[in-house]
């Protein structure tokens, strides 16, 4: 036969454990909560991620072929391990490499960082040119490359290097800015 003392500790527990249990329930008059867009939803995410860059008049313009491609945001979209190359239709005979571009959904530009590599078998005075870089913005539309960078420019067996530059790649044009230096073999 139980005490009193043991009928009044069990109906203490058992009230604790029912008041837990309420407790725990959402209530039906309080909202469901869902994060706002961009605050943990960050997007889509790719791996081996190609993208086809198109003109005004809607003709492929370029190829950009990534490792992996992360929507940051809604008018942003993050490249990692980046190549990207003209169409043939473009007539730019550029290839371009970089660890990192980013390109936005309102500007008509793409942005590469790190490690930046363009070459072209037909570049500058019709040698092998290679530029080198850490930053730099194409203009694809234009066919426009710029950085206020430094920058390293092999054309050949001639080297430069300075800080910034505008190339022209269409054209194999090539305009630096500032702080020019060269070696020029005979």
């Amino acid at each position: 036969m139980m005490s009193p003392r043991e009928w009044l500790a069990i109906a203490v527990l058992a009230a604790a454990a029912i008041a837990s249990w309420y407790l725990s329930q959402p209530s039906s008059d309080e909202e469901i909560s869902t994060p706002a867009t961009g605050q943990s939803h960050r997007g889509y995410y790719l791996k081996s991620a190609r993208i086809l860059g198109t003109g005004p008049d809607g003709t492929l313009l370029y190829e950009l072929e990534a490792l992996e491609a992360e929507q940051l945001d809604q008018d942003r979209i993050a490249f990692t391990d980046v190549h990207l190359d003209y169409s043939p239709q473009s007539d730019v005979p550029w290839s371009v490499n970089a660890d990192l571009a980013t390109i936005y959904a309102d500007e008509q530009v793409v942005l590469l960082e790190g490690q930046v590599r363009a070459i072209s078998r037909e570049g500058f005075a019709g040698s092998e040119t290679e530029i080198r870089t850490e930053y730099l913005e194409i203009y694809p539309e234009e066919f426009l490359a710029e950085t206020d960078e430094r920058v390293q420019i092999r054309i050949g067996e001639r080297s430069l290097t300075a800080t910034g530059m505008l190339a022209s790649l269409q054209d194999n044009q090539v305009k630096l800015k500032s702080n020019v230096r060269g070696k020029f073999a005979p």
